[in-house]
């Protein structure tokens, strides 16, 4: 049986909070509560002291289930659907192992 995962791609997302809005409407969470939540990391300047890095992080919680009723009917989970920027991608995590390593750097896999 395979296993499947999320792959997000860090380098690109713009901090719109799409994700957390369809999870929340998705999974009918209460305020507070989230399936998948952006942080950010505010602008700080890189060790060469002269470029800045700020930069939106995607983090599924304990709360993903990977959309199961979404994914058995066929459909991408709510948060991979609705993901403006397309950062993040559903599927097994041998796929996803492959296009991280295509992609390189500044990526990660969340298992559920």
């Amino acid at each position: 049986m395979q296993s499947y995962g999320l792959l997000i791609d860090n380098r690109y997302c713009t901090g719109c909070r799409s994700c957390e809005v369809a999870c929340r409407n998705e999974r009918e969470l209460s305020l507070g509560q989230w399936g998948i939540k952006v942080l950010e990391l505010k602008p700080f300047k890189l060790a060469d002291g002269k470029h800045w890095e700020h930069r939106y992080v995607p983090v599924p919680t304990a709360e993903c289930d990977l959309c199961g009723e979404r994914v058995a009917s066929g459909e991408q989970p709510s948060c991979v659907m609705h993901c403006l920027a397309s950062v993040i991608e559903y599927g097994t995590l041998e796929d996803l192992a492959g296009i991280m390593a295509e992609k390189g750097e500044m990526t990660s896999i969340f298992i559920p």
